[in-house]
């Protein structure tokens, strides 16, 4: 592979912020409001989500980052004797650094296909439990964590997230959707779920800001009011108050605004399948497709000096003895450019 300039395909917060958030944020830098998210831009932000999310009485709270979000929220769902059900290459089960044990909640992981859990799985762990006679000396399952899009970049559908929403009813827990990408989710051709959807089928979620457009920020979405008594002071607790909330709010109000939020990972998605194809056409195997923006491949051992020598890039697992499971990420900053470069470097190794 000939010198070239090396991009950043590592992950989708490699860059600061959508250029409307910078100006929004320095033309509201002087002026003075109160703390903690009580103020106009977090009221206009929550707004706007809702009606986003059909859904006007909901209560909309914004923390910093993504696994923080997961512990508050699923700390403030479980009793102190539940675990919480999740894919085995869940984010919580995999890259949180055991957050959700720290915080004194085991969790229950199940074997994914494709990133993915199905209704039949879930119920089965649910009944299981259920119909244990030591069911009393076990970690009961209080909640159902899912993620869209997945760990692997692969959707939900509209049906499968239905089924897991009747099982969840049926076993009266309930269930968490973490949306840290899901915009890249919402902009995908082969996606049927709104968040709409979403506001009528999830407990709770949360709309991603850090990986799709924002500085920093997540978006938690309680669609019955009243489902967690005094979040506010939980989040609070779980040190996950920003005192200067005017700039979540800010970010949202305007991630929110004209509907960008809905089509700022267009062209994230559209290059990721530009690499997939890329990759196919150098000979390299794609652990599977992805319709989002994450692409996985499997890469010969051999090749790995020579792509890290073109693109940062992210390591997932081994694949075998001989091949490593790698992931470029392509982000709302992503440029066709630098798209073009990366698929031309390549075609070197083919």
């Amino acid at each position: 592979m000939a010198d070239t300039e090396k991009f950043m395909f590592a992950s989708d917060y490699q860059e600061g912020a959508h250029p409307n958030i910078m100006k929004r944020l320095m033309e509201t830098n002087m002026v003075s409001t109160d703390g903690y998210g009580v103020d106009g831009f977090c009221a206009s932000a929550k707004d706007r989500i809702r009606k986003a999310c059909g859904c006007p009485e909901a209560e909309v709270e914004f923390l910093v980052g993504g696994t923080q979000t997961n512990a508050t929220v699923i700390d403030a769902l479980l009793k102190p004797y539940q675990g919480v059900i999740s894919a085995d290459c869940g984010h919580i089960n995999v890259h949180e650094a055991g957050a959700i044990e720290f915080g004194g909640h085991k969790v229950l992981s199940l074997p994914a296909e494709f990133g993915k859990l199905s209704a039949k799985q879930v119920g089965d762990c649910l009944e299981a439990y259920a119909s244990d006679g030591n069911r009393d000396h076990m970690v009961m399952p209080g909640m159902v964590y899912l993620s869209q899009p997945t760990e692997y970049g692969t959707l939900y559908s509209l049906e499968e997230l239905k089924q897991i929403h009747n099982i969840c009813r049926y076993y009266r827990v309930p269930l968490y959707v973490d949306g840290a990408r899901l915009s890249y989710a919402l902009a995908s051709p082969e996606n049927d779920v709104t968040l709409e959807d979403l506001a009528s089928l999830a407990d709770v979620f949360y709309i991603g800001g850090t990986k799709c457009g924002a500085l920093f920020g997540e978006a938690v979405v309680i669609p019955d009011p009243g489902l967690i008594p005094h979040f506010f002071t939980i989040i609070k607790q779980h040190g996950a108050l920003l005192a200067k909330g005017r700039l979540l709010g800010i970010q949202f109000d305007e991630l929110f605004r004209d509907d960008l939020y809905f089509h700022i990972g267009d062209s994230a998605d559209r290059f990721a399948l530009k690499i997939q194809d890329a990759l196919k056409n150098a000979g390299i195997p794609l652990l599977f497709e992805s319709p989002t923006n994450q692409v996985f491949f499997i890469c010969p051992d051999e090749k790995i000096e020579e792509i890290s020598k073109a693109a940062e890039y992210a390591f997932m697992e081994k694949y075998d003895e001989r091949h490593t499971v790698l992931r470029f990420a392509t982000s709302w900053a992503t440029t066709e450019e630098k798209v073009d470069k990366l698929c031309e470097a390549l075609q070197e190794l083919s």
